[in-house]
């Protein structure tokens, strides 16, 4: 199955033209070394081998940090699969759009040496994009997955899934549209108003370089919806949301995060949490969070008023 990928081409795209023009996708986070040897084994492979040239070459880096960027420039360099449709933003607030052709190539003595041969067909605006897919889109991080928008990138690229008919194509995005509006709407409202919430006094967002990268934040089983770092650095939060009420399986979905941080992510000290929050919950996860002690549940409510 086609997957859907925004990958920045330097910081605010800046390379864009350049890779589109040479046919390729392109990524830095480790310079000029050459990561081929390093690929094929999977992703903790990748971490496991590359964390000390990684952290030798800049030092000071934390665990959390390294982990991060060696997990971004593995899934640029073959989490995405030949076939999958790549998202190219550029300075002009249009995103070039194109199909992964080839596997991993180096070319050492460039600004992104890190790269895969790409078919670059078109491109369309930002004005183009539903409000959901736009707040996705403005996710600085260099490597995003855009699963939850395949039906609507689908229909605004065009290139794959061509024997779908158009009427099932809408009749699907409707439908992933509201289901999905609120669970985002959530989200965002959680992230803009973070320090406003009783989690904002404990915990912060994570950031990279000042910016925040813990909202969708990638992992080798799928992105995680927040991703927050107590205050004092020890914790770390992973945080699933639900729109409605939430079932067991979200259980296990939140494990496998944690199961990365754990496994990628943690210094010396540190330990991982989860967090659950949905509108209501049952029996069901009431049974299997009994038994999951550093995962807890919390409601959120919405309330809407009308005054003179």
């Amino acid at each position: 199955m086609t997957s859907y990928w925004l990958v920045r081409q330097g910081k605010g795209g800046i390379n864009a033209q350049e890779m589109i023009d040479a046919g390729c996708l392109g990524v830095d986070y480790i310079g000029d070394y050459d990561i081929g040897p390093y690929l094929g084994a999977g992703a903790k492979a990748f971490r496991d081998a590359l964390n000390g040239v990684y952290r030798e070459r800049f030092p000071g880096t934390s665990t959390m940090g390294a982990g991060s960027a060696l997990g971004r420039l593995w899934t640029a360099c073959e989490g995405i699969q030949e076939g999958d449709v790549v998202l190219a933003p550029k300075p002009d607030k249009t995103y070039q759009f194109g199909v992964v052709t080839s596997g991993y190539e180096y070319h050492p003595g460039t600004a992104l040496p890190h790269r895969r041969q790409v078919d670059w067909r078109d491109s369309f605006s930002r004005d183009d994009l539903s409000p959901e897919l736009a707040s996705s889109a403005r996710n600085q991080m260099t490597v995003l997955e855009l699963a939850s928008h395949a039906t609507e990138l689908a229909r605004l690229t065009r290139v794959t899934d061509s024997a779908l008919a158009l009427e099932t194509v809408i009749a699907s995005e409707v439908e992933e549209q509201l289901a999905f509006q609120m669970e985002k709407q959530l989200e965002d409202f959680l992230v803009h108003n973070w320090h406003r919430t009783v989690l904002g006094r404990d915990y912060d967002i994570y950031q990279e370089d000042g910016v925040i990268a813990g909202q969708q934040y990638p992992t080798d089983t799928g992105p995680m919806d927040i991703l927050a770092v107590s205050k004092d650095g020890k914790r770390i939060l992973v945080i699933e949301l639900k729109r409605g009420r939430a079932s067991d399986a979200v259980v296990g979905q939140i494990q496998r995060y944690m199961g990365f941080v754990q496994d990628t992510m943690l210094e010396p000290g540190q330990g991982v949490e989860g967090l659950i929050i949905a509108l209501d919950d049952d029996k069901k996860i009431r049974r299997a969070l009994s038994v999951a002690s550093n995962i807890r549940f919390m409601r959120y409510r919405v309330e809407f008023h009308l005054e003179d």
